[in-house]
């Protein structure tokens, strides 16, 4: 009966551990294709172009956002976010069920363009662990720290607009939570109108004297 894949947008607050639950969720199951966003923000770390992020100039960015070739596109922090259209349709084509890693403004206009789009948030079980996790990431000043802290503020207004809630406090227990979920949504009798119509023909069909 499963067919078509399921696309799903996971966002979270910088510093939850979205990126993390991503990379367990496909090295423990093999029915998930990871969407690979473009940015223009510089490699952090060990990151890949290719691999983490395609990392593009902000020119390079602008003529994709012209040739149409991005499903969304958002600016966060200084910095050009979007998610290439044409893996995600081959990817969902194929069966696989794509996940896509963006904050609340480009997941809303995701869910916009297509409506049967699964979102799940992401978050600690509290507002200390969260700066204690962006504190010890080591990767930016206290100034940036702060400021991702006012906009999680922000981000939490949003949350409300999304389909689940994961509080990432066990890593593990999190990426099994996020597994059923999600395969739980191919069940779903609006994902599977197709199969309940043919169904329903065929036991018409095999209903004698009528």
């Amino acid at each position: 009966m499963k067919t078509r894949g399921i696309l799903i947008v996971v966002s979270g607050f910088a510093g939850s551990g979205k990126g993390t639950l991503m990379k367990q969720l496909m090295e423990q199951y093999d029915n998930y294709a990871l969407s690979i966003s473009a940015t223009t923000r510089k490699p952090r770390g060990a990151e890949v172009d290719g691999k983490e992020y395609f990392f593009k100039t902000t020119e390079e960015f602008e003529k994709m956002i012209a040739q149409g070739e991005l499903i969304e596109y958002a600016n966060y922090v200084g910095n050009y976010y979007g998610t290439p259209k044409a893996y995600v349709e081959e990817q969902l084509a194929s069966g696989k069920d794509v996940v896509l890693e963006i904050e609340i403004q480009g997941a809303l206009k995701v869910k916009e363009q297509f409506p049967e789009t699964l979102l799940l948030f992401v978050t600690p079980p509290n507002a200390t662990i969260l700066k204690e996790r962006l504190v010890g990431r080591g990767t930016e000043t206290m100034e940036v720290v702060e400021m991702r802290m006012r906009r999680a503020a922000e981000e939490a207004e949003g949350i409300l607009s999304y389909d689940y809630i994961l509080v990432n406090d066990d890593l593990q227990e999190c990426v099994l939570q996020m597994h059923h979920i999600i395969q739980s949504e191919h069940y779903k009798t609006a994902r599977n109108a197709a199969f309940i119509q043919q169904i329903g023909k065929e036991l018409k069909g095999n209903v004698k004297g009528e």
